[in-house]
Formats: structure tokens, sequence, C-alpha cells
């Protein structure tokens, strides 16, 4: 996640050419560290028509997550104006907004504004955006450039650097050895940049103002480099290549010719930038989607970051649950196993008992052992004996051993065979966590949880707990021969698929014994072509504790030809002809269909 100072000049683009003429109607702070401004803006249309335009800008400098965008959605203010709040609303009420700059390639933007004073007299004012980290800012300043207020106040015990406060003159602190990327030289380039004895990457971003780890590998990308060389491994030529696709990028920005992109891996947004991202194109591992505006890739990337963010914390309490469950039960299997393996004695105590009532009479009295012939095997035998019990005696005690071991062993197979099924449970538990995506999906989950015994239902006293409809409804796929693929989130919407949903020619796809979601194409009576049966394979394999492996073995059969046993948890099936084959875990290039409100075909 790069809000560089290339994203900033993507943003300061669309804000000129929204904004710049508008006039600032309406200033809000809904929180300690963000700003909500409206601005209303007129322009005139082809006809001669005069078109309206209301805006809102948001201005976040939250030290981990600061930001500016665009937006059509308001925010609740509070009450009580902040200080800093009210400070503005008596300034640049209805102001307007002259102009909108970026200072050099920095992460600072100017907004100049106009407004009247008490006097009926234009004055400017100017308006500081920093977004820099943990010293990101909003500053307010007056005609002579003067701190007139700040959204934080910077003191002398703060920062050595700069102080920000009223009164304080403003400026912006000179960067450390950075160049300004829209002045450096070609000289100044290749030998002040180039000759760092650091690798290319960090040479690039440590010595340029506004540019981000993640632009400069795109531009070593740009160049057939790798951030792994070093200046002294250049060639001449290498040299001279970087700092012409150098160039092509600054021109680029210089003229407004951005590309708003944002990178995923599988469905998690994980870098975003205000060009094209050609370094992330041959990569199996990530798809890039290009935006046609720079503030909804803002707003889709941390909404869905926050999203995730939020399901992720939501879901912890449900991931320790099953986790400590998981863990109690693999250790219990552990232990039934090696209680298992103290059983295969049992057969052996069953010899000496017969061998002991048919060679017994040999015995005398106070014998430690019997050396006869085991007539199973024709071999010699030595049996251990009691020597304070006669031969009867030694074989009863030998025939309950055997006893005993036999009861132990018919039971630790239930058992063993039960806590398998417990541990196959709880992994596809935590699968359906690893992929829910909402809150209705934890709800699902949580009821699971419930009705396994594994977490305490509430239920309103004295009133029976009605069972209300999840809303939460399986993922929807249609492959690229127009077939509509399902799969579920959970195992209880992996039962529905299976046995409600699908019909006796659908087809069924699971991971080869390992959790993950069922996968049910319908086929509308027609067969499926090669391409389908691929797509819905690499969908089982994603949605499956297989995603992180390049490949997972996926079984597929008619739904006709599955079972469930009398008894079985949710989504627990059985089946005994199949087909079986290896595909990529990789789902890129299926569309999937997000409208969870249509109905399942």
């Amino acid at each position: 996640m790069a809000f560089d100072g290339i994203v900033i000049a993507s943003v300061v683009s669309e804000l000129q050419a929204a904004l710049t003429g508008g006039r600032i109607t309406k200033i809000a702070q809904p929180e300690a560290d963000k700003l909500l401004l409206t601005i209303k803006n007129s322009s005139t249309g082809e006809n001669g028509k005069t078109i309206r335009s209301q805006d809102r800008l948001v201005i976040s400098v939250n030290p981990s997550l600061p930001l500016i965008y665009l937006t059509q959605d308001n925010q609740a203010a509070p009450l009580q104006a902040p200080t800093f709040c009210m400070v503005l609303r008596k300034h640049l009420n209805n102001c307007k907004i002259k102009s909108i700059s970026q200072i050099g390639l920095e992460r600072v933007i100017c907004f100049d504004l106009e407004h009247l004073n008490e006097m009926g007299d234009y004055c400017e004012k100017k308006l500081y955006v920093e977004l820099m980290g943990k010293h990101s800012n909003i500053i307010f300043c007056d005609e002579e450039n003067n701190v007139v207020d700040s959204i934080k106040h910077i003191s002398a015990l703060v920062s050595s650097v700069r102080e920000v406060l009223p009164g304080r003159e403003y400026f912006i602190p000179n960067t450390q050895e950075k160049k300004n990327p829209y002045e450096i030289t070609e000289e100044e380039f290749l030998h002040f940049i180039l000759e760092k004895p650091l690798p290319l990457d960090k040479a690039l971003y440590q010595s340029l103002t506004g540019f981000s780890s993640v632009m400069a590998n795109e531009l070593l990308y740009r160049s057939s480099l790798s951030e792994r060389n070093t200046a002294q491994e250049l060639s001449e030529m290498e040299r001279l290549h970087l700092y012409r696709n150098f160039c092509t990028l600054m021109e680029d920005i210089k003229n407004g010719n951005f590309c708003p992109t944002i990178v995923f891996r599988e469905d998690t947004p994980v870098e975003f930038a205000g060009t094209e991202l050609t370094g992330y194109q041959n990569n199996p591992k990530y798809h890039t989607e290009t935006r046609e505006s720079i503030s909804k890739l803002l707003y889709e990337y941390y909404n869905t970051k926050e999203i995730m963010g939020r399901i992720h914390q939501k879901s912890a309490d449900l991931r320790r649950i099953t986790q400590t469950v998981l863990e109690r039960s693999l250790k219990k299997y552990d232990l039934q196993k090696k209680q298992l393996k103290d059983t295969e004695k049992r057969e052996k105590y069953k010899i000496y008992g017969e061998l002991l009532t048919t060679y017994g009479y040999e015995l005398k009295g106070g014998e430690k052992k019997l050396t006869c012939e085991n007539y199973y095997t024709n071999s010699e035998i030595t049996i251990p004996l009691d020597e304070t019990k006669s031969a009867v005696e030694n074989a009863k005690r030998y025939f309950e051993k055997y006893a005993k071991l036999k009861r132990t062993f018919e039971a630790l197979t239930i058992q063993i065979q039960e806590t398998q099924q417990e541990i196959e449970h709880l992994n596809s538990i935590s699968n359906s966590l690893d992929i829910a995506r909402y809150e209705e999906d934890l709800t699902a989950i949580r009821r699971e949880l419930s009705e396994a015994g594994y977490i305490k239902r509430h239920a309103p006293k004295g009133k029976k707990a009605s069972r209300k409809t999840e809303k939460s409804r399986p993922f929807h796929y249609l492959s690229s021969d127009g077939f509509h693929m399902y799969v579920g989130k959970n195992n209880f919407q992996n039962e529905e698929l299976t046995f409600k949903i699908a019909t006796g020619n659908d087809w069924w796809f699971h991971a080869k014994q390992n959790a993950g979601s069922h996968v049910i194409v319908k086929t509308e009576g027609k067969e499926l072509p090669d391409r389908t049966f691929e797509e819905a394979a690499r969908l089982a394999a994603y949605y499956s504790k297989s995603r992180d492996q390049e490949k997972a073995e996926i079984d597929y059969i008619q739904k006709k030809h599955i079972k469930k046993p009398n008894g079985a948890k949710p989504g627990f099936v059985v089946y005994y002809t199949n087909y079986s084959m290896t595909i990529s875990t990789d789902i890129t290039g299926i569309q999937e269909i997000t409208d969870e409100r249509s109905n399942i075909k």
C-alpha cells in the first residue's frame, strides 16, 4: 500500500477538474483527525445549460490511514464541532476554490481559497493537506502563509524540525538528500542516484521525493531490471534505458495521463497506484484492475480492507474456539491411536490361553514358563507363567486379558472414527472461517458451532429460540460456457447445495481428502464441456484448505451418486465411485456473480 506522491498527483488532477471554481458550503469534522467538505460547483454544458454538481471531499490525517478522496456519501458530525472546524467555518464558509496544486511531487496538497472578510473585501487563504503517515496534518494559513490553525498542533517539544502552531510561518521541511523528480537532471539521476551502494529500488525511492518502493519496482520492471541489481552492475546502456523510462513516467504525470490501478491477490486488494502497474500482470498470484477515478479506487480499496479487517476481527473468537477444540481433538486422536496399538497383543494372549488349556496337563506346578508347540504356526513357543497359579488359572488370566483388550479395541475403533469425523468437521469449519466475507457468514458458522455443542447457545428465557433464515448465500459463478456454478460457504450451505439445490445429473466437486466447499454445477440437462469441468474443479481447489498450494486433487461425480450417512454432521457425505483431476488453485478469470439477491437457478 503506497499513498505516494504519484497517487497524490492523480488525486490532485481529479480534484482540479471537479472542484476548481466551486464553493465550500459545508464543513464538518466527523472525527478528531478527519474533515468532510461539501463543495457545490456549476459548469456550462454543450447545450449552454448550467450543470450544477455537489461533491464531498474526505480528508483523513489518521497516522495509520492518511487519505483524501471524493465521495457522495455523507457522515454524521458531532453535535458540538471541534475548535479547528469552527475556525474553518468562520473563515471559509462559502469560500471559492481558486486552484488545487501539489507542491513538487511531495505528499502535500495546497488549496488556494478566496473569500470575503468582515469588511466585505476579497482575501486569500490556503489550506494545506499533508499526507505523510504519522506526520499527516491539515494546516490552515492566511494570505501571508502564517498558520491560523491546524487539526494537529505540533510544538517544539514534539518536533525540533518544525512547529505547527497559530502564528508560526508555514513551510515544508527540506527532504534530506532527496531530489524533486520534476527537476532532476540526467547527470544527477545517473550519478547522484545510480552511484549509491544500494539495491536499485532503494536507491530510487530513497533519492526521489514522492517515490514509493512500489513505483520504484514498477520503473525497474519497465526497464527490464531487477530490484536486486545495484548500480555498479548496470551497463551504460542499462542506465540510460532506466533514465528514459523515468522520463516517460514523469512526462505522463506532468500531462495528467493517469491510470488508477488496484492489485488483487485472490479477492483481497493488496496494492494500488495512480499509474498502471505492469509488474504484476505476469504474476499468476495477482490480477490487476483499473478504475476510471482515483477516488473510487481509494474508496473501494480502503472500504474493502476495512470490511475484511472487521470480519477477521469479529471472527477471532470463533477461530480461537475452533482451533482450541481442534487441537484438543488432535491430541485425543494421537492418544487413542497409541492405545489402539497396545491392543495388538490381544491375539497373543488368546493363543496363550488356548495353548495352556491344551498342554497345561504337563505342568506339575511352580513353573515360571511353558514351552510347547504352537499348532497355529507349527513352531515352538514359550508362555510366561505365574508360578503361584495352576495351568487353568494362568489360562483364565490370559483369556481375561484378551477379553479386556478386545473390548478396548472395539471401543477405540468406534472412538477413533468419531474423533476423525470431529477433526474433519472442525477443519471444515476452519475453512468456512477462512472464506467468510460478510457478517451473515459468521452468523451461520456460529450457529453450527452452537449446534455441535462447542459454544453455548443463548436463547431468550421462557421462549423457544426461533431459527431465522440465514441471509448468507453461496458464492455464485458463471463458467465460460454459461453454466451456473455454486460454492457453499459453510456446512449448512454445502448440505443444501448438494441435497436440495442439485438434481441427479448435476455435477459435484470437492477437494480430495481435504476440508473444503461443495461445488455444484447446474447442467440443465446438458453435457458439460471440459472447460467447465476445469473451472468448477479450480473453484473446489481454491475454496479448500489447499488454496495456498499451486495445485490440488479434486474429486468430481454426479450428484445422484452422493449419499449422506444417517446421523452424520452437516456437509458430510460419502461416495464410492468418482473421477479425479489435479488442477490449479487459481480462479482468476472465472466470472463471479456478486448480486447475492439473485435466485439460485
